[in-house]
């Protein structure tokens, strides 16, 4: 696809790609294949600006990430840490708001698929443990290995994960740093679906990657507004807000800005007229 009409321009990157592979949808490839698409200093301040870009940029609807090669994202630079550590300086683990790669600890407006492609170690299965939608190709390996490392994962997942697949299996990832594979991630709950093999059970090239504009594509049919707001639906309670607190934020909060508003309106009149409606760019 060509690039689309942007009316804020994208911010400038160093490690990652920016492309466009259906309309308003945003595909973000780690491009550090060599080191595993682990992630530096300067890496996640980029990938924070990049998601920050996406909320305010009106024509793009829904985020994908994803990695170069054979890894999703290996996790922090530790080649960087350990340079840090012999000029006598301190690992710098300090991160933007967002968390690990702009994304372990997002309250972004938008949604972001995680297209995991292979390996999703350490800052990597943090990033994923708070994508909106996880998907994974038959060769993907979640893995919280901090422990045979020294360090923690601080980065949001721990309770995050807690949440997503329970006590025992979060504690079991962490404490262990075993690999869960794709069909285990699935039935843990830790990825909503696995992209196809072909005839010789190989992983079709890029399939998880189409799998994701997919599934972009069918979010990006429908109101952007309604995506925004039942976005925030979700987090309120992920978030452990009780579920009458939850409502009400959500009614008194985003639901007033679109309640009548021309999504809501252009909505019910393509219902009532029977044709497809046409959205227009979310003002939220």
């Amino acid at each position: 696809m060509p690039t689309p009409s942007l009316q804020i321009p994208p911010p400038s990157t160093a490690f990652t790609r920016l492309s466009y592979p259906a309309p308003h949808i945003l595909l973000v490839t780690l491009s550090r294949p060599r080191q595993l698409n682990c992630i530096n200093s300067a890496g996640h301040q980029e990938l924070h600006e990049i998601w920050a870009w996406m909320d305010a940029e009106p024509s793009l609807r829904i985020g994908i990430v994803t990695g170069e090669g054979r890894a999703f994202c290996a996790g922090a630079d530790l080649k960087e840490w350990d340079q840090r550590q012999s000029t006598g300086s301190r690992p710098n683990r300090r991160l933007n708001a967002s968390g690990f790669g702009g994304l372990s600890r997002r309250r972004g407006k938008k949604p972001v698929i995680a297209a995991v492609n292979g390996i999703a170690h350490g800052g990597g299965c943090e990033m994923i443990a708070n994508c909106d939608i996880v998907l994974a190709s038959p060769s993907a390996l979640f893995a919280l290995p901090e422990v045979k490392r020294g360090v923690v994962a601080i980065a949001g997942a721990l309770p995050r994960l807690a949440r997503a697949v329970g006590r025992m299996r979060a504690m079991e990832m962490a404490l262990t740093g075993r690999n869960v594979g794709a069909e285990e991630a699935k039935a843990w709950g830790l990825c909503n679906e696995i992209s196809q093999k072909d005839g010789d059970g190989l992983a079709v090239e890029g399939g998880v990657v189409r799998l994701a504009v997919q599934w972009a594509g069918e979010i990006g049919k429908y109101s952007p507004d309604s995506v925004i707001v039942s976005k925030e639906g979700v987090e309120l309670g992920w978030e452990g807000i009780g579920v009458e607190e939850g409502s009400e934020r959500l009614v008194d909060g985003l639901w007033k800005k679109i309640e009548g508003g021309e999504n809501m309106m252009e909505g019910i009149r393509a219902f009532v007229e029977k044709r497809n409606a046409r959205w227009v760019d979310s003002k939220l």
